[in-house]
């Protein structure tokens, strides 16, 4: 039986199924189309970047950062976006996985020519997620990560002094997520969570440019681009909630394939009455450390006087209405410093200045 030709060129034998529409392709046609795409989504509408941004791109070492990384680079010399790119990493502190991972980005950021800029939990609340852990047991950990991870990357790059953060959330990613907030009736992030760009007054401008891209095909594209990622998942998400919607989304793929993009679109349709909207909370800015919050303490803030009292976060809640000065002894975040433009250059890396040498990106 004679080789399938890629259904593009019709030349080249097909060496790819995509996942995301069923096509054939060859290996130089894939690498293309997927590039592509990406673009679409980065230049779509109003377009996700200004030309002269600094841009930070979130890396974890992982599948989607590595290759978010190597695109972004790409398309960036590619099409001329004049983007600053940088890498920004946050060590949560796990033994065993982040270390290990954050050895890949170091890789990584030599590979790219990019400047890196860590920032840990340690540095940052003073804890580690093992020591979290230790404290509140594997449960809910997860909330604490999350809140603080997010809170983290606004504050690395405020200190490396970039407009806009990156992250390599992709399609699978967004179709959990809109999944998950229909299964706790979280309308407000139900509303936004399948927006590109996001940006409330006082963080930095966020955006997903992987928001179409299937992770079966980011998989294959760093595969057959020999892209160097660390491929161990957390060593803590096992019982994530994230996870059931996980199981029930690669079900559903499995009859459907359209079906990731299918939730997609319908979380984009999507719209909250005046009612709803009137009824939420407006946002402030947590009188502790300045990070923007509904409360009168951000969440960090309350998850991180739980943990300097002791309690598990069944009782974290009280912290919410605890006052906003912090109980003596007890460590606290820094104040959250945003500034609306850059003028100045931005604070020099940590340990990491620009890479001592860049590779030609093929």
């Amino acid at each position: 039986m004679p080789p399938t030709p890629c259904s593009l060129c019709h030349t080249a034998r097909a060496l790819v199924k995509r996942p995301k529409t069923g096509q054939q392709v060859c290996k130089d046609c894939f690498f293309e189309v997927f590039e592509t795409e990406v673009h679409n989504t980065i230049v779509e509408g109003q377009g996700i970047f200004s030309r002269g941004e600094r841009v930070a791109i979130g890396a974890s070492g992982g599948k989607d950062s590595t290759v978010l990384a190597h695109v972004l680079s790409v398309l960036n010399k590619r099409y001329d976006y004049g983007l600053d790119l940088y890498l920004l990493s946050i060590d949560e502190g796990i033994t065993g996985y982040r270390d290990d991972s954050l050895e890949t980005v170091k890789q990584n950021q030599v590979e790219y020519g990019l400047p890196l800029k860590i920032l840990s939990y340690s540095e940052l609340y003073g804890w580690t997620m093992d020591k979290i852990v230790e404290q509140v047991g594997r449960r809910n950990n997860c909330t604490f990560c999350g809140v603080f991870r997010r809170q983290a990357l606004d504050r690395g790059a405020a200190q490396l002094g970039v407009d806009h953060i990156v992250t390599g959330h992709n399609a699978d990613d967004i179709a959990e997520t809109v999944l998950m907030n229909i299964m706790r009736g979280d309308i407000a992030r139900l509303g936004r969570c399948t927006a590109v760009t996001t940006q409330s007054e006082d963080t930095i401008k966020r955006s997903k440019p992987f928001k179409y891209a299937y992770e079966k095909e980011i998989v294959m594209y760093a595969y057959f681009k020999k892209l160097t990622y660390f491929s161990t998942e957390c060593i803590y998400s096992p019982d994530a909630y994230r996870g059931h919607a996980r199981v029930f989304l690669k079900d559903l793929e499995a009859i459907r394939p359209s079906a990731i993009i299918d939730i997609i679109h319908s979380g984009e349709s999507f719209v909250l009455e005046q009612s709803v909207q009137k009824g939420m909370k407006a946002m402030q800015t947590c009188l502790r450390c300045g990070y923007i919050s509904s409360n009168d303490l951000c969440k960090a803030c309350a998850l991180l006087e739980g943990l300097e009292a002791g309690l598990d976060r069944s009782a974290l809640r009280q912290t919410q209405d605890s006052g906003t000065a912090a109980p003596e002894g007890y460590r606290t975040i820094p104040k959250y410093e945003r500034y609306g433009s850059y003028s100045q250059p931005a604070a020099p890396t940590e340990g990491i200045e620009k890479a001592v040498q860049a590779i030609e990106i093929r």
